[in-house]
């Protein structure tokens, strides 16, 4: 009898130390509080990180951009006996293959800059495949908009030979294979035409080196201190029309050469139509439309950079002010763009400098 009597204890106290139907409700509300406190905190972070990995995407291609354009630039052949394919005043398809006449894009013209200049880098000549120690290098954002490579930078980096060009595989009179390089005043647009043909033509000279960029214009500070997109002091030379005539000068008056493009991480792009991305390059000023903030207007360092970021991101300086895409959903013509994917979009400036011509 005393024998189940404890049996019966013992049952009753194992019974006691099990959780009773309250206490399981209870814990199950409080895991779910702790899931749920957790998943807000995921999702914080992940929105704060997304918007850092978009920015490091792009900045990692500017960086790369930019820093192979200071390689080419740095070694570009700077003497007043050579062709330069810049932008200036007269003898240049469209403002040096830019749009310099108004904010939006006119006709005849293209949406970026264009520029090829010789460079002492490695190259590839066309008929052999052999390597080249001196280059044509040539920039452009192809818009052929039936081309995988719409709305994309590209580099030209036709190699060329030191001592005369091999001409028995070429056709015959084939002017493009009759000079090693481009000495004035032959043009480079008449010797190499891929170099000048226009950013709507699709170029087997021409490679992808910048797909998340779609927009690209550069300029000139001169060393009188000015910027500018006329590549010599037209105050010291007024009767001067381009860098060869009347009196062949090069570059000598640019102190540095000054270069911004605008960046978009491929998420964002893919969220932008084409059309809609063509027309949104199109709103960013060219230069010489960009307004400056100088005395009378003069352009300081920054303006341009300073007009893009405010047709993206909105300009409450100017009057009246600028609201920008990402506040109306659309460029200036009505086509939307997804605010969230405009604010992806990076401005990148750099200037290279040309003290040693």
């Amino acid at each position: 009898m005393m024998k189940k009597q404890s049996w019966t204890a013992a049952g009753m106290s194992r019974g006691r130390a099990a959780f009773t139907l309250v206490e399981m409700l209870i814990s199950i509300v409080v895991l779910a509080l702790l899931i749920l406190l957790v998943t807000q905190v995921v999702n914080t972070a992940a929105t704060v990180v997304r918007p850092a990995n978009k920015h490091i995407d792009t900045d990692t291609q500017a960086r790369g951009i930019l820093d192979r354009m200071a390689v080419d630039l740095g070694r570009m052949l700077k003497r007043t006996d050579v062709d330069y394919y810049i932008k200036q005043p007269v003898n240049y398809n469209g403002h040096g293959n830019g749009h310099g006449w108004g904010r939006r894009l006119q006709t005849g013209q293209q949406g970026s800059d264009q520029i090829a200049v010789f460079s002492q880098v490695p190259g590839y000549y066309p008929s052999t495949g052999s390597q080249s120690p001196l280059s044509l290098v040539g920039y452009r954002v192809n818009q052929d908009s039936t081309s995988s490579s719409y709305l994309k930078l590209e580099r030209m980096g036709k190699g060329l030979l030191w001592n005369g060009v091999n001409t028995s595989n070429q056709p015959p009179n084939n002017q493009n294979f009759t000079s090693p390089i481009v000495f004035l005043p032959l043009l480079i647009k008449d010797r190499w035409p891929a170099a000048a043909d226009g950013s709507t033509e699709v170029n087997a000279d021409y490679e992808v080196i910048g797909p998340q960029i779609f927009r690209f214009e550069y300029y000139y500070l001169l060393k009188n201190g000015s910027l500018t997109d006329v590549p010599w002091d037209r105050t010291a030379r007024p009767n001067q029309t381009t860098i060869a005539t009347p009196v062949s000068i090069g570059l000598i008056d640019v102190q540095a050469i000054g270069v911004a493009i605008a960046v978009i991480d491929p998420a964002s792009r893919s969220l932008i139509p084409p059309a809609s991305l063509f027309d949104l390059a199109s709103d960013m000023d060219d230069f010489t439309s960009a307004p400056g903030r100088g005395v009378g207007g003069a352009k300081r360092i920054g303006d341009l950079e300073k007009n893009w970021n405010g047709v993206l991101f909105g300009d409450a300086t100017v009057t009246p002010p600028l609201p920008g895409v990402i506040n109306t959903g659309q460029t200036s013509t009505g086509l939307p763009v997804p605010p969230a994917a405009v604010s992806a979009i990076r401005i990148y400036n750099r200037y290279f400098d040309l003290r040693n011509f």
